[in-house]
This record gives C-alpha cells, sequence and structure tokens, in this order.
C-alpha cells in the first residue's frame, strides 16, 4: 500500500497537475494576503481577532498558517467571520 506522499510524488508526474497545483497555491496565497492585510488594516493582533470572533488566539495563527501551506481549507463561514472581526466583509467571485 502507498503512502500519501507517494500518490502525491507520483500523480504530480502526470500532465497538468503540478500546474493545478500551482494555481491552487496562487489562490490561496492571494486569499492570505487580503486577510492579513484586513487584519493589519483594522489594527488588530490575532487575538484580537479571535476574541471578536469567540475563539482562542491560537486558532487564528493555526488558520493563517494553514492557508499558506495549503493543508487546509477554511469554511467560507469562518473566512466570513474572520473579515467580519476585521470590519470587513467576505465577497466570493466567480471568474
Amino acid at each position: 500500500m502507498q503512502t500519501h506522499d507517494q500518490i502525491v510524488k507520483k500523480l504530480m508526474h502526470r500532465h497538468g497537475v503540478r500546474a493545478e497545483v500551482e494555481r491552487l497555491k496562487r489562490e490561496e496565497s492571494a486569499l492570505l494576503d487580503a486577510l492579513i492585510k484586513a487584519r493589519q488594516d483594522a489594527g488588530l493582533t490575532q487575538a484580537q481577532v479571535a476574541k471578536r470572533m469567540g475563539t482562542q488566539g491560537p486558532s487564528i495563527a493555526r488558520l493563517e498558517r494553514a492557508l499558506s501551506t495549503g493543508k487546509h481549507s477554511p469554511s467560507v463561514a469562518t473566512l466570513r467571520k474572520y473579515v467580519k472581526a476585521c470590519g470587513k466583509r467576505l465577497v466570493l467571485q466567480v471568474a
């Protein structure tokens, strides 16, 4: 039986897979940049955002770190709470 890492490594050699993975990474990076910018523009720390969301500081650190690594995709509800805590609103667009 192959491990997850072995399967991923094998799939990355397929035509188009690597390009799609890179595209997704760019999208997630843009989302992370927008979230952090919203937090910084509001002059808030991760702990302050967490308090406004009714959660703990480390969960915001994990959310931001997860987006940077691509290992977790937060729900739209979580993203909505995050941006609301920053005084913004979430706008989704399909292009």
